[in-house]
C-alpha cells in the first residue's frame, strides 16, 4: 500500500503553521498595531511641532518635486532627474513643501477630527439610544425612524451638499461625520438597552424606588459601556477613511490644510512621474485604519464574555 503523505508533514507545513500560531498570537496581544498606531497617528499628532522637520505650509519652489533621499539622480543636461536629499526625507510636494512635515500634521489633523466626531456622535446616539430603549413608544418610534434616515442617506452626496451650501471646512467635516455616525451608536445602545430592561436588577431598583434618571445611569449605562467602547475603537479608522475621502474630493478641508486626503488628491495627476505624493500620505492612511480596526477586534474579544472564552 503507498504511502499517504500527512498535510502537517509536507514540506514547508511548519513553517506555515509558525506563521499561523504568530498571527493568533498577534491577534490576542495586538502590540503591532498598538505600535503601528502610536508610530503613526498619536505620537506625531501630539509632538507634531517638535516631531516636524519643517514646516507644513511653507515650501521652496527651486525644491519642489524632489523624490525621496534614496532615489539618485537620473540623466544629464536638461533631461536630467534630481535626486533625493536628506533634508526632505521622504521628497517634496509641487509647492516643493516637505512631504514627512505634511504627513505628520495631518496625523494631528485626523486624530482631531476623530476625536471630536466620535466623542459628539457617541454622546448623541448613546443618550438617544438609551432614551428610546428605556422610555419604548412614540419617541423610540421617533429615534428609529430618524436612525433609518440617516442610514438610508449616501454619505459622500450628502457632503458634497453641505459643501456647497456652507462651503469646505473643519466644521462642515464635523457636521457630516457626526450627522451619519449617531445613528450607529442609537441603534446598537437602543438594542442593547431593550434587554438590559427586562433583566432582575432593572425590576428590583424601580421596586425600590429608584428614578428613570438613576436606573438607567447607575444600572443600564455601565452594561452598554463596553459596546460603546468598541464602536468608537471601530470607528475611527473609519472617521479617517470618511475625512480623507471627503477632502480628497474637495468637500472636506481646505487647502493648504495638510491633510491626507488633500495629500493625494494633489499628487494623482502625477502618480507616474512622482508616486511619493500619494503613495506615503495613502500609506499612513492605510496603516492608521488597518491598526484601528484590528485594535477594536481585540477590544471586541477581550471586553466581550461570550467572545473572552471562545
Amino acid at each position: 500500500m503507498a504511502n499517504v503523505a500527512i498535510p502537517g508533514s509536507l514540506p514547508g507545513s511548519r513553517t506555515a503553521n509558525r506563521a499561523w500560531r504568530a498571527l493568533g498570537t498577534a491577534r490576542r496581544y495586538p502590540i503591532f498595531p498598538v505600535a503601528i498606531l502610536l508610530l503613526v497617528l498619536v505620537f506625531p499628532a501630539i509632538f507634531a511641532e517638535w516631531v516636524a522637520p519643517h514646516d507644513p505650509v511653507v515650501g521652496s519652489l527651486s525644491g519642489r518635486l524632489a523624490p525621496p533621499f534614496w532615489v539618485q539622480a537620473e540623466g544629464e543636461g536638461i533631461f536630467a532627474t534630481p535626486g533625493g536629499t536628506t533634508e526632505h526625507l521622504l521628497g517634496t510636494d509641487k509647492q516643493g513643501r516637505d512631504i514627512l512635515s505634511r504627513i505628520i500634521y495631518g496625523a494631528r489633523i485626523s486624530l482631531t477630527v476623530a476625536a471630536i466626531s466620535i466623542l459628539l456622535a457617541g454622546t448623541i446616539g448613546t443618550t438617544l439610544g438609551l432614551m428610546a430603549g428605556y422610555f419604548g413608544g412614540n419617541f423610540d418610534h421617533l429615534v428609529m425612524r430618524a436612525v433609518d434616515i440617516c442610514l438610508s442617506l449616501p454619505a459622500i452626496l450628502f457632503a458634497l451638499v453641505l459643501a456647497v451650501v456652507l462651503g469646505p471646512s473643519f466644521q462642515t467635516v464635523i457636521i457630516v461625520i457626526v450627522s451619519i455616525f449617531w445613528s450607529r451608536y442609537a441603534r446598537l445602545v437602543r438594542g442593547e438597552t431593550l434587554g438590559i430592561k427586562s433583566q432582575d436588577f432593572v425590576a428590583r431598583a424601580r421596586v425600590a424606588g429608584a428614578s428613570n434618571f438613576r436606573i438607567i445611569s447607575r444600572h443600564v449605562f455601565p452594561n452598554v459601556v463596553n459596546t460603546i467602547i468598541v464602536l468608537a475603537t471601530l470607528e475611527v479608522g473609519q472617521v479617517i477613511l470618511l475625512e480623507s475621502t471627503l477632502s480628497f474630493l474637495g468637500a472636506g478641508l481646505p487647502r493648504p490644510t495638510p491633510a491626507w486626503g488633500l495629500m493625494v488628491a494633489d499628487g494623482r495627476e502625477l502618480l507616474v512621474t512622482s508616486w511619493w505624493l500619494t503613495v506615503w500620505p495613502g500609506t499612513a492612511i492605510l496603516l492608521s485604519v488597518l491598526s484601528m480596526n484590528l485594535l477594536g477586534d481585540w477590544l471586541r474579544d477581550r471586553l466581550d464574555p461570550k467572545l473572552r472564552n471562545v
